[in-house]
């Protein structure tokens, strides 16, 4: 069976009532590999172009009307509520992508279904006489799987100029002074079919942020020496008397006589930059898939590794502060019941995502991710025009 490359669009109304997570959880629920992540602010000329793209699928009606009525209600910059119109477009890879999302996506009809993402978080509401009273999709997609490359062209080609960091589309109250911080969910969350990335998400909606950016990451060994290049030097010292005592421990099982403590000292300060660097490289491998200790050529530093993220940037006012207070302190065993950290985070390396400490490190950890501008083309473009280059 022919790998495909599909997608699904969560509306703005979904991501406005904060159900972001519950569908994510959702759509990674199959088999399917989580490629690329954008939001999207949509143009009306996206609009215009996505509703051609629904008329030519021959939607039977009263579906098809209220597809195409719920794009001008809510997709457009100036829409119908006034709304944000952020959207979220998330990319997934494997055999049978269109059919699996279709499935996990659900019908549109009158009868909800748990088991689904419409039928968890959508809705479509008719009065007694049939007409239509309320209509909201959760997320959009393509059913047919022979449609789905001109849908993917329509994408690429709006990435660019309607996509990126949209801090444009969210409107904050006069004089709130805003942040934009800087998370990434780590590797444990993407075991195959795990629902933890969504949840996690749902948990940090609780902080009333706006997501204006995503981008999933394969980080090289480069960008992750560099991201976390600044615990090289802590590790030193702040693990050291971790040095010394696991030293004297060996030691005094290995030997009969006492060894003196200033002699312990001594071993440890020999040993702590060798430790630090072991640790450091601990982290790199974790985050990349690749331990810089062990690579055989120069090159191999700068390819991306095999170990996925997802990044996301939160916009808001005092957004540094909410996200950390969510997440927890870095070990686990020491963060507060409830916080993200206690709940999914294992130890002090594998402790479920990262967040920005200062308003510095969030700017210093986004450019080297790519999420501090917007640059083409962006990879939500370039895996598609790959795709379809080698489908023909």
């Amino acid at each position: 069976m022919a790998i495909e490359l599909a997608y699904a669009l969560i509306t703005p109304y979904s991501l406005l009532k904060s159900r972001t997570g519950g569908i994510i959880s959702r759509l990674l629920s199959t088999d399917l590999e989580l490629e690329a992540a954008r939001m999207l602010a949509p143009s009306d000329e996206f609009v215009d172009r996505y509703k051609e793209l629904l008329v030519a699928q021959n939607i039977q009606p009263p579906i098809g009307e209220a597809l195409l009525d719920y794009c001008d209600a809510y997709l457009r910059p100036n829409n119908r509520l006034g709304i944000s119109n952020r959207a979220l477009l998330l990319l997934f890879r494997g055999e049978n992508a269109t059919q699996l999302l279709t499935d996990i996506a659900g019908p549109i009809g009158r009868v909800p279904r748990g088991d689904t993402v419409r039928g968890t978080y959508g809705d479509y509401v008719l009065e007694r006489d049939g007409r239509l009273h309320y209509f909201e999709p959760a997320c959009l997609i393509c059913t047919d799987p022979h449609a789905m490359p001109q849908h993917l062209r329509v994408l690429a080609q709006f990435a660019d100029r309607d996509g990126g960091i949209v801090t444009r589309a969210v409107k904050l109250p006069e004089g709130a002074k805003a942040e934009t911080t800087l998370v990434i969910l780590k590797p444990d969350n993407f075991k195959r079919g795990s629902a933890r990335p969504g949840n996690i998400v749902d948990m940090f909606a609780r902080t009333g942020l706006f997501i204006v950016g995503a981008k999933v990451l394969h980080f090289s060994v480069a960008q992750a020496e560099e991201f976390y290049g600044p615990l090289r030097k802590i590790f030193v010292d702040k693990l050291r008397a971790n040095v010394a005592r696991r030293a004297g421990e060996a030691l005094r099982e290995a030997f009969d006589f006492d060894i003196p403590a200033e002699a312990i000292e001594k071993i440890g300060d020999i040993l702590k930059t060798y430790n630090a660097e072991h640790e450091f490289n601990r982290i790199v491998e974790y985050m990349a898939g690749r331990n810089p200790a062990k690579l055989t050529s120069p090159g191999e530093r700068h390819l991306p590794g095999p170990e996925k993220c997802l990044a996301l940037l939160y916009h808001g006012e005092r957004a540094i502060e909410k996200i950390r207070d969510r997440l927890g302190t870095t070990n686990p065993r020491e963060a507060k019941a409830g916080s993200i950290r206690s709940v999914y985070g294992d130890d002090l390396m594998r402790n479920a995502a990262h967040a920005s400490d200062s308003v510095a490190n969030a700017e210093r950890e986004r450019r080297i991710i790519g999420l501090w501008e917007d640059t083409a083309p962006c990879d939500v473009t370039t895996l598609i025009e790959r795709h379809l280059a080698g489908a023909r």
